[in-house]
C-alpha cells in the first residue's frame, strides 16, 4: 500500500525526467534551524535583489527535487522578472521512499513539529538573510508538494499570506498511508465546517487573517481526483467565513476560473479547472510575456502557465490581481512605517501593576520588556503614524517588526509569550509614553505575538487592528510574570516598524 501511494503521487517529474541545462544560481543552504523533518533547503535569489521583496516557497512532487521544479514550472523566470526570492525545500529518500513530502503523517503536518517546522525554519532563514517582506510570503507546490502547501497554510497562517496547491488535497485529509490513498482517489467528502475545523485546530486560538488560496486541478486527473478541488474550496471558504458558491466566474485561456469572496468583498479563494488535463503542473512553454515552463513528465503543456497566473493572484507583478467579472477591485498596497521615536518608551511596575512609572533607559539601552533585575516588570510602547494609508483602505494584514538590542535570561521560558496589545489611537491620555500606558485598555488585547529571538529582528504574527486616520500604538508585554530576571531591550524609532498591507 505504501509503495502504491508513493508511486501514485509522482507529482512533478517522474523517473527519467531531466531538467533543462542552464547556468542556475540555485544554491543549497545549511544551518537553518533544528530541522526536525530532516529536509534540505535550496534557494534561488535574483542578483541584486533588494530587501523588502516577497518570498515564494515552492515544493516539488514525489521523485522530484528542487532543481527539477524551479525553472521547469516557471518560478525562476518570474523571480527574475518580478523581483522576489524563491525557496525550494527538498525531501530526502531516507524520509520517504519516493522523496514525497509526508503530508499524511501526523508528526509532519502540525505546527511546531516535523517537516512543517523544517519548512518554517527555512522561511525564517530566508527572511533573516534577505530581509524579505514578512507580509508577502507565499507557498505553492504540486501533488505531494500541494498537499504540503495546505499544511503550511493551516499550521502557519501567521507566516503565509497566501498559497496555491496544484493537484493537491485538503489539509489533514489523512493522517495515515491508507487514509491518504483514499483521499487521493475517490476522495474524502466532509462538510465545509468539518474541513474548516481541521484548519482551525492546527493553530488553536488563532483568529486570522487567514491565507488566501488559489486552487488548481485537472478535470481528468485520476491520481488526485477532481473531488479534491471541491473539498479544498469548502475547507478554505469555511475558514474565511463564507460559502462555497462562486461569486464570479469566467475563463482564462479557455479554462473555467472561479472566485469566492468573503463578506468584505475580498477575493479569498480562486479555482482553475483545467479541462482535459491529467495529473500535473500546467505550463505554456515559450518566450511570450505570459508563457513559462518546460514540458515533461507531470509538467503539462496545456497553453496556460500556472505560476504566472498564481503570481498575478498574489500581485507579485505589482499590478493588482486580475479577476473575472466587471470592475475588479484594486490590487493591494504595502507600507512599512518606522516607529515614532519621540513617543516610544516603556513603563515598569510590580507584578500586580502597582506603582507604574516610565522607564529611564530608553536613550541608552532601548525600551524594555520583561522582568528586570530590580524585580519590576516592563511593558514597551511603540507608536506609528498610520494616517498615510489611502482613504477607504481595507487592511488585509499588518505586522510589527522589532530589533533586539540586548537582554538577559529567557523571557519565553516555560512557554511564556511576548504578546502585542493594539490601540487604534493612543493608550493613555497622550501618545507620549506615560505611567497610565501600563493598564490602559487596548482596542485589541493580545492581537499578535512575537516569538523568541536572540539577535537581529523579529516580526510579529499578523493582525488587522490599524487606525488609518491617525496613530496606531502597540504595547508589548509578557503574558505571564517571570519568576526571575528575564528581559529584552528593543530599539526604538527606526528599529521598530509596522508593515501594513491593504486593498
Amino acid at each position: 500500500m505504501l509503495l502504491a501511494l508513493l508511486v501514485a503521487l509522482l507529482g512533478a517529474g517522474g523517473p527519467g525526467f531531466v531538467p533543462e541545462a542552464r547556468a542556475a544560481t540555485l544554491t543549497e543552504v545549511t544551518g537553518f534551524g533544528t530541522n526536525p523533518g530532516n529536509l534540505r533547503m535550496f534557494r534561488y535569489v535574483p542578483d541584486g535583489l533588494p530587501a523588502g521583496r516577497p518570498l515564494v516557497v515552492a515544493m516539488h512532487g514525489c521523485t522530484q527535487s528542487a532543481a527539477a521544479y524551479d525553472a521547469e514550472t516557471g518560478w525562476t523566470k518570474w523571480a527574475d522578472q518580478w523581483g522576489f526570492a524563491l525557496l525550494l525545500p527538498q525531501q530526502q529518500p531516507g524520509n520517504n521512499l519516493n522523496s514525497c513530502f509526508n503530508w499524511f503523517e501526523s508528526g509532519d503536518i502540525g505546527r511546531g513539529a516535523g517537516e512543517a517546522l523544517s519548512v518554517k525554519q527555512m522561511t525564517d532563514r530566508m527572511k533573516s538573510d534577505l530581509g524579505s517582506d514578512a507580509a508577502r510570503v507565499y507557498a505553492t507546490g504540486l501533488s505531494a508538494g500541494a498537499a504540503m502547501t495546505n499544511v503550511m497554510l493551516a499550521s502557519y497562517p501567521d507566516v503565509f499570506a497566501a498559497g496555491a496547491p496544484v493537484a493537491g488535497l485538503p489539509y489533514a485529509c489523512a493522517t495515515s498511508v491508507i487514509a491518504a490513498y483514499s483521499c487521493m482517489n475517490p476522495g474524502t467528502n466532509l462538510s465545509p465546517s468539518a474541513w474548516g475545523d481541521k484548519v482551525r485546530a492546527a493553530y488553536p486560538g488563532y483568529g486570522g487573517p487567514w491565507p488566501t488560496v488559489s486552487v488548481w486541478q485537472g478535470t481528468t486527473d485520476t491520481t488526485v481526483v477532481p473531488a479534491n478541488l471541491t473539498e479544498t474550496v469548502e475547507q478554505w471558504t469555511a475558514v474565511h467565513g463564507t460559502d462555497a458558491t462562486a461569486d464570479a466566474t469566467g475563463t482564462v485561456a479557455g479554462y473555467p476560473h472561479a472566485v469566492y469572496r468573503d463578506g468584505a468583498g475580498r477575493d479569498v479563494v480562486e479555482t482553475y479547472s483545467l479541462t482535459g488535463m491529467g495529473h500535473g503542473q500546467p505550463v505554456d512553454p515559450g518566450t511570450g510575456p505570459e508563457q513559462c515552463g518546460t514540458a515533461g513528465a507531470y509538467i503539462l503543456d496545456v497553453g496556460l502557465c500556472a505560476s504566472y497566473r498564481i503570481g498575478l493572484f498574489w500581485d507579485l507583478d505589482g499590478a493588482g490581481s486580475p479577476g473575472p467579472g466587471p470592475d475588479p477591485e484594486p490590487g493591494p498596497g504595502t507600507a512599512v512605517l518606522p516607529s515614532l521615536a519621540a513617543d516610544d518608551g516603556y513603563v515598569k511596575a510590580s507584578a500586580t501593576g502597582a506603582g507604574p512609572a516610565v522607564g529611564t533607559l530608553e536613550g541608552s539601552l532601548g525600551v524594555a520588556v520583561g522582568r528586570g533585575t530590580d524585580g519590576l516588570h516592563n511593558r514597551a510602547l511603540f507608536s506609528f503614524d498610520t494616517s498615510s494609508l489611502p482613504d477607504g483602505a481595507r487592511v488585509k494584514r499588518a505586522f510589527v517588526t522589532v530589533t533586539r538590542a540586548s537582554g538577559a535570561g529567557d523571557p519565553w521560558a516555560a512557554g511564556n509569550r511576548l504578546v502585542v496589545d493594539l490601540r487604534t489611537g493612543c493608550f493613555g491620555a497622550t501618545c507620549a509614553t506615560a505611567a497610565d500606558d501600563w493598564s490602559a485598555p487596548a482596542s485589541t488585547a493580545e492581537a499578535a505575538e512575537i516569538g523568541a529571538f536572540t539577535s537581529g529582528t523579529k516580526a510579529s504574527t499578523a493582525f488587522t487592528a490599524v487606525n488609518p486616520a491617525g496613530i496606531t500604538q502597540a504595547r508589548l508585554r509578557l503574558a505571564s510574570a517571570p519568576a526571575g530576571p528575564a528581559y529584552v531591550f528593543l530599539r526604538p524609532g527606526a528599529g521598530a516598524t509596522l508593515t501594513v498591507e491593504w486593498e
